[in-house]
């Protein structure tokens, strides 16, 4: 795992190890491709489970960072299973963010009834450690580290209850082009998927990609919530879309 001399325009974190590459895969490997400098977070080990270990995880999600192209992970060693909103884990999350200066924060999102308990507890966890992340006069709490202000928050969220599935979400970035890259840096996590648990999440995860994508036009799409509307001062710019952005409205 990688040090935390560097700084990021983005961060992304998740609870467990492959959480980032399931709910927003394809957007990092695109972010990276961008020559966006990313770093991701993972929260915990992932470990106990019933398959791997700690030293195998960690390198499953190396793996999978280098198909990603990302430039950093790193790792809280928070404990799996046990995962909650806790001042000592705010106070850990907010330290790091603080030393990787991101502006942009991408947080796995979602209550997750059918899986893991800790995805939503991390969802709490990203959202007090960003305001924790700015404040003064309290610099004691986060190893001495300076405030810094994470402008943007984005969620990401799980693709593993019904509802969650029916998530209309803010935004649906195109993955056409990096689905595969997604797949394949999932297909890391031997340890957690073998041949049939990763046909099953393949064959989710892709039925998913293609219904968001298709409703703007993409082969394949990842929809991401915003915590505030989307607000405009001009009209046909947001309608007419950016460089290499489709516009939101635009009928094919």
């Amino acid at each position: 795992m990688a040090t935390s001399e560097e700084t990021f325009e983005i961060v992304a974190v998740g609870a467990h190890p492959d959480d980032l590459e399931i709910t927003c895969g394809g957007t990092l490997a695109k972010l990276a491709s961008q020559s966006y400098r990313v770093a991701l977070i993972d929260l915990t080990t992932g470990e106990p489970t019933p398959r791997g270990s700690v030293e195998t995880r960690q390198k499953e999600a190396e793996a999978a960072s280098a198909i990603l192209g990302v430039k950093a992970r790193f790792q809280l060693d928070l404990p799996n299973r046990e995962l909650f909103d806790s001042l000592p884990n705010r106070y850990a999350l907010a330290t790091l963010l603080r030393k990787l200066k991101p502006e942009i924060l991408i947080g796995a999102f979602g209550r997750t009834p059918a899986a893991s308990p800790d995805h939503y507890q991390a969802q709490l966890l990203i959202e007090a450690a960003r305001f924790y992340s700015q404040l003064s006069k309290w610099d004691d709490r986060f190893d001495n580290t300076p405030p810094h202000r994470i402008v943007h928050l984005v969620y990401a969220p799980f693709p593993f209850d019904a509802e969650v599935r029916q998530f209309p979400g803010s935004f649906t970035v195109d993955i056409s082009e990096t689905m595969e890259r997604k797949l394949e840096a999932i297909r890391c996590y031997q340890s957690q998927f073998d041949e049939a648990r990763f046909a099953k999440i393949k064959h989710t995860i892709t039925g998913l990609s293609c219904a968001a994508g298709s409703k703007c036009g993409f082969n394949h799409g990842e929809v991401f919530h915003l915590p505030v509307p989307v607000g405009s001062n001009d009209l046909a710019a947001t309608v007419r879309g950016g460089k290499g952005t489709p516009a939101p409205v635009k009928l094919n």
